[in-house]
């Protein structure tokens, strides 16, 4: 896996180089703006990037913005992006486009190095990562959507599946069978309306319809 850090600070950049590099992961270059971080992406071709939401030069949206840009033009890049506050605005911009390798996830989550690292490569992987904040948010403002069809364990089972985990990582996390996972989640998909004939990976269109249900309930 060979990994771009989009980070203007310097600190917090080396950090996660390092962390990186310690965990097996070669990184190619480190640039501290969105402009830098285009120009590497052509120029070195990785796998993943890994990037601020907000750079310079109005610390806005810049880190997004790019991240926009680089998925029309590299399908295949993953994307993990970091942020030091929950903007879950910016999760849905990225997330309800194409969701294969894709991640958003706080900047506290890097203190915990092995979770770090396994969201890392989950999305390398061609995965989901999206921070348990994030998810939460969401969520909470949910009201009047077809999530509440869902029971209050199917919302938790869900809001797992955006996170990124699997069906073993859910049953892990709730205490629950694999097998009751399973139902829980094929519950899910006959609620939202994904029955077994849908062309489409059910499980993504499942946190589409999160993400957009929750889009829709703060508009």
């Amino acid at each position: 896996m060979r990994v771009v850090i989009a980070e203007d600070s310097v600190l917090l950049r080396e950090g996660l180089a390092r962390l990186m590099e310690v965990g097996g992961v070669e990184v190619i270059d480190t640039v501290g703006d969105a402009e830098a971080l285009l120009r590497s992406v052509e120029r070195d071709c990785p796998d993943l990037v890994v990037a601020d939401v907000r750079m310079p030069p109005d610390q806005s949206d810049e880190g997004v913005r790019a991240a926009l840009v680089l998925r029309r033009q590299y399908p295949d890049l993953a994307i993990l992006m970091l942020s030091q506050y929950v903007e879950e605005r910016y999760a849905v911009e990225l997330l309800t486009g194409q969701m294969r390798g894709i991640g958003y996830l706080l900047k506290d989550r890097v203190a915990d190095v092995t979770e770090f690292l396994h969201s890392l490569r989950r999305v390398a992987d061609g995965g989901t990562a999206l921070d348990p904040e994030v998810v939460s948010q969401l969520l909470v403002r949910s009201n009047g959507s077809e999530l509440d069809r869902l029971t209050p364990r199917e919302r938790e089972v869900l809001s797992h599946m955006a996170e990124g985990r699997s069906n073993a990582g859910i049953a892990e996390a709730l205490v629950l069978s694999e097998g009751a996972v399973s139902k829980h989640i094929n519950s899910i998909f006959t609620k939202l309306g994904l029955p077994p004939t849908d062309s489409g990976n059910r499980r993504v269109l499942a946190i589409l319809k999160f993400l957009q249900g929750n889009t829709k309930d703060r508009s």
